[in-house]
């Protein structure tokens, strides 16, 4: 059973130096490790590779401890990496902008742009304008992780998920998505008025 203990909404001074070592650093707690996200990283390179597709730059909403952020670095230094938080803890401690992505809409646009368990935690209203900004911020590829209803019911480990994020239908993020972007599978996407194209099978 997959859990999804991180949150981020109200008062970012939830989000203190005993949160993060719970849900972030203890093994005995934490929802991924080092481990899991490489496999992450190395899974979004290789399929954007695949698809033909260009990683110069990506974008990480809700960064956490920068794990993420940190594969990148040791594995493609290269590309260049902007990683944000809403948590004033996490900015300052893990070294992320501080940003809300239901009110922030940078000026540059990435390759590719992540977004892990944040959506659950905004307003219908909040969610929906943030997936414009990550839409506005991308240029090609978004990875996208919300925990929905029926993953609520079925996927997570409800010890270790917090009861206070909204588990809505995944029509609801489906919907907003499919007019700005083509669904890979896996949590991957491609803006629907980009150059690359797909094989009929590849899309849903």
């Amino acid at each position: 059973m997959k859990s999804h203990a991180r949150f981020r909404s109200g008062s970012s001074a939830a989000f203190d130096e005993g949160y993060y070592r719970r849900f972030y650093e203890s093994k005995r707690t934490r929802v991924h490790g080092a481990v899991e996200i490489g496999h992450l990283g190395s899974a979004l390179v290789s399929l954007v590779a695949w698809y033909g597709g260009r990683l110069r730059s990506v974008l990480e909403v809700g960064a956490g401890t920068g794990l993420l952020r940190d594969w990148f670095r040791a594995n493609h230094p290269r590309v260049r990496y902007v990683s944000t938080e809403y948590s004033e803890h996490a900015s300052v401690t893990y070294g992320h902008q501080r940003r809300d992505i239901a009110s922030w809409r940078g000026k540059r646009t990435f390759d590719l742009v992540v977004c892990q368990s944040v959506l659950p935690y905004l307003s219908d209203a909040d969610a929906s304008r943030a997936i414009g900004n990550l839409s506005a911020m991308c240029r090609a590829f978004l990875y996208l992780e919300a925990v929905t209803r029926r993953d609520h019911r079925r996927v997570c480990d409800r010890a270790r998920t917090d009861p206070s994020m909204t588990f809505r239908p995944a029509e609801f993020y489906r919907s907003r998505l499919r007019r700005r972007f083509v669904t890979l599978g896996g949590g991957l996407y491609y803006r629907a008025d980009g150059p690359l194209t797909f094989y009929e099978l590849e899309t849903g």
